[in-house]
């Protein structure tokens, strides 16, 4: 079987459907974690939020944002954004999951959706929200080479330092953009990380059990 075809086979076990309708009321966000084969590797497009914003200007991330009135669902809102910050028609995805939404530092419940792209997508980034594009490959999440871990209040904080090789610029990805990356690595490579994460057993458990301890408390 191509790696495609057995990724999205592999994934599509996770996807979440409409599992967690019925938690409370949260403001919703969306981010689509855009998959593709790269040189016979599985690889993701990442993005560098524009100094300009407000909110985490000049950080790594992937494309998305927060549900707007129009968006059907969480899919609608994650392919929507894509389109508004690097012009990737929603039509181009080929969308595979959902998987276990996170509660940000913001508050904000953010459902990550995972797609995948053809390689030969070129983005074309709104410059008001999105400084550059880059791929990264998967394998970089699962690997101890790379990456780092530091604790505060909210748990341990991953991250991970890249260079990209088609620019020659360092990035560094870290927190939620990290963790998301980690878990579909996880979850698509069938590869145990090098270092101290999540129950790999059972990965999406662990989320959905902190997910619903915190709701609880809502």
């Amino acid at each position: 079987m191509h790696i495609k075809e057995e990724t999205i086979a592999i994934l599509k076990q996770f996807d979440i459907g409409n599992k967690f309708a019925s938690l409370p009321v949260l403001p919703k966000a969306s981010v689509l974690i855009p998959l593709m084969v790269k040189n016979g590797e599985l690889c993701t497009l990442m993005t560098l939020r524009s100094q300009e914003l407000r909110t985490s200007p000049g950080e790594v991330c992937f494309p998305g944002g927060k549900r707007d009135p129009s968006d059907g669902d969480d899919v609608d809102t994650a392919l929507r954004e894509a389109e508004e910050e690097i012009s990737l028609p929603p039509a181009d995805v080929q969308v595979v999951c959902r998987l276990v939404p996170i509660i940000n530092k913001s508050g904000l419940l953010v459902t990550p959706v995972v797609g995948f792209i053809e390689e030969s997508f070129c983005p074309r980034p709104n410059p008001a929200e999105v400084s550059a594009v880059f791929t990264v490959p998967l394998h970089l999440f699962t690997s101890d080479k790379d990456h780092c871990a530091t604790h505060n209040a909210a748990g341990m904080i991953h991250s991970f330092d890249f260079a990209d090789p088609d620019s020659g610029t360092q990035y560094q990805i870290w927190g939620l953009t990290a963790m998301f990356a980690i878990l579909v690595a996880a979850l698509a490579l069938r590869r145990t990380p090098e270092f101290d994460v999540f129950d790999f057993e059972d990965p999406l458990s662990f989320f959905q059990q902190i997910l619903l301890r915190r709701t609880s408390k809502l």
